[in-house]
Formats: structure tokens, sequence, C-alpha cells
């Protein structure tokens, strides 16, 4: 049986791009993802997520709405992703678990995703197209 693991990531908005991270390590090292990471011990989603960015990027965010749940199964295990939509209190930030982060377009095509990640960005092309028309 594969390993599942239960993570969090948040899909952060300002003006009309997001914020996409390169991965330092694993399995999916280079690649561009959505931050977040591990749920603790008796933490929700909403705290799991904002606790990962303050220390992924030492900065806080106000959750705006949950996106998505997301499942994908790796070689060596799987996870469960609860996605939310947020923006950064403010624009300091610090890159500790990342090579570089970008602000993209969310219509952005090329971008070499994390596997998971790429459910994550079709979720949220079909969140914008439903709350735009």
């Amino acid at each position: 049986m594969t390993k599942q693991i239960r993570v969090t990531a948040a899909v952060i908005e300002k003006e009309d791009k997001i914020l996409i991270a390169r991965r330092l390590y694993g399995n999916q090292a280079g690649k561009w993802e959505f931050p977040g990471g591990k749920y603790e011990d008796g933490e929700d989603g909403i705290s799991a997520v904002k606790r990962e960015i303050r220390e992924e990027f030492e900065a806080d965010i106000e959750v705006r709405s949950f996106l998505c749940t997301v499942r994908h199964r790796y070689p060596e295990f799987s996870i469960v992703m609860d996605c939310y939509i947020c923006k950064f209190v403010n624009d300091d930030m610090k890159l500790h678990d990342h090579s570089e982060v970008m602000w993209i377009p969310p219509k952005k095509r090329g971008v070499d995703w994390a596997e998971a990640d790429r459910k994550v960005i079709r979720a949220y092309r079909r969140h914008i197209k439903e709350n735009c028309e």
C-alpha cells in the first residue's frame, strides 16, 4: 500500500497574477508548484496553510476561500492536497524552501508544473471562469 500524505497549498493572488514557486528538493525538484506543505497534528486546513506560508516565506496570508481538494498518486506515495485561494497581508517575503518564485497570469501555458499542481491550476482556471461570467 502506498503511503498517503495530507498537505495544503496556497494559490496566492496579487492583482491579476498568482504566485508559483520552484521546488528545491524531492522527486519533483525543479518543478513549479503552489507553496504549502504537510498538516501538523490537530491542524485544520486554514491553520496549516497559514503556518506553511509563514515557514516558507516569513510572510502572513489572508485565506479568501477554499478552492479544491486534489488527490494524486506519485510512484513513492500519494497526496491529498487541500488548496486555498489567498493573498499576502504585505509584500515582504523571504525564500526558504524554494529556489525561486514567479508571479504569473493564471492562463500562462508552458509552466513545468509538479504533477499534482497541474490539477490545482486547472481547478483555479475553472474557478476564475465561473466567477467572471
